[in-house]
């Protein structure tokens, strides 16, 4: 990471994540610290994503005023899904709508699959395309400008988008792999696996390392993504959470 991402830190004070040394351990965080900072919003010790682009919400560290400014965040601007390697304590003000366990995979090594050579590059005029096959398929959360996150690319069969991939996170010096999908008519033709490999090329030849994450239970997800070079690296903890009151309401 450049110099402007790091914090000194009084020596008196004591984190509560001290695990949290590497940079994909709590990646919403470091993405909205360096790349992706002009699309945090918050301040201090709680960031989230623009809710146009996405959902994602983290705080520092598991100290009482990190968890205290995510509180204050999530009451303030609606639901969020905390990504991190460890658990997420309670959290003042919010309630925990689900906690689901997944995985974190990076590619220091790609493996070469079955090429896709017809993929289109995607502009703003796909975005409604892209959004609708999201919806259809449910490969994450999905928004009107999650398609600005990265780079985008995609199959299309008579001018119909079948079949996306692309970039969401970016803490430096790593990309996430994201918005993996295929429409149910054409599934079994191995564009998932072959627009992945595109997208994590490119971003092995800008110097960065591929990530991407899966939920722990889906098998044949993992499968493909160890299939194309993709290695677990370490679990992580999925926690939705919402505005205490929106449980109440």
């Amino acid at each position: 990471m450049g110099e402007e991402n790091v914090r000194l830190l009084p020596s008196r004070e004591k984190r509560k994540m001290p695990s949290m040394a590497h940079p994909l351990d709590n990646p919403a965080w470091t993405a909205l610290r360096t790349v992706q900072s002009h699309l945090a919003r918050g301040e201090g010790r709680a960031l989230r994503y623009d809710g146009d682009y996405a959902i994602f919400a983290a705080a520092e560290d598991h100290s009482s005023q990190s968890l205290e400014a995510l509180g204050s965040l999530v009451g303030g601007t609606g639901p969020a899904i905390v990504l991190a390697r460890e658990a997420l304590p309670p959290v003042p003000g919010t309630c925990v709508e689900k906690t689901r366990l997944g995985v974190q995979m990076i590619a220091e090594a790609l493996a070469r699959p079955r090429t896709v050579s017809d993929f289109a590059a995607f502009t703003d005029a796909d975005a409604p395309d892209m959004l609708a096959l999201a919806t259809l398929t449910e490969p994450g959360p999905f928004f009107s400008r999650t398609h600005r996150l990265g780079d985008f690319i995609g199959v299309k069969i008579d001018g119909r988008l079948v079949a996306m991939a692309g970039e969401r996170m970016k803490p430096a010096g790593f990309t996430e792999v994201s918005g993996v999908c295929t429409h149910p008519d054409f599934r079994g033709h191995g564009y998932a696996g072959a627009l992945m490999h595109v997208v994590a090329e490119r971003i092995v030849a800008r110097g960065e390392t591929p990530f991407l994450h899966a939920y722990a239970d889906n098998d044949g997800a993992i499968a493909l993504y160890e299939a194309l070079g993709f290695r677990q690296r370490c679990g992580m903890v999925v926690t939705v959470l919402a505005p205490a009151a929106s449980a109440s309401a």
